[in-house]
């Protein structure tokens, strides 16, 4: 079951998407569900997914992006804003939820998500 701030999704960067999707299924038996040529969420484990070359990743250093859940964005991001974290992409939709981004003090980014 979800639950608020709990993590919820794994991202990372996949740079090659064919090379990328070949090794983890070579190694490690992985399947894939694509969401178009730059997206590839992985079916093992904890849910989670690799990106490709997108044009609002490509200005920051490729690392895991960690999702936390929340059944109501709006008020998780401003329990963020009110803790301290700096948000560094405002709430936008995608295929399955909207979702927002933040930087927490040691200088994290995380994402938090909502399905609706």
């Amino acid at each position: 079951m979800r639950e608020d701030g709990k993590i919820d999704y794994v991202e990372f960067p996949g740079g090659d998407m064919p090379a990328t999707k070949a090794f983890y299924a070579d190694a490690f038996g992985w399947s894939f569900t694509d969401y178009g040529p730059d997206y590839a969420a992985m079916s093992e484990g904890l849910d989670g997914g690799f990106y490709g070359a997108q044009e609002d990743m490509t200005q920051t250093v490729a690392k895991p992006l960690v999702i936390l859940f929340a059944h109501d964005l709006e008020a998780m991001e401003a329990k963020v804003k009110a803790a301290g974290g700096v948000i560094t992409r405002e709430i936008f939709s995608f295929p399955g939820g909207r979702r927002f981004h933040f930087r927490d003090p040691g200088g994290n980014e995380l994402g938090v998500f909502s399905e609706a």
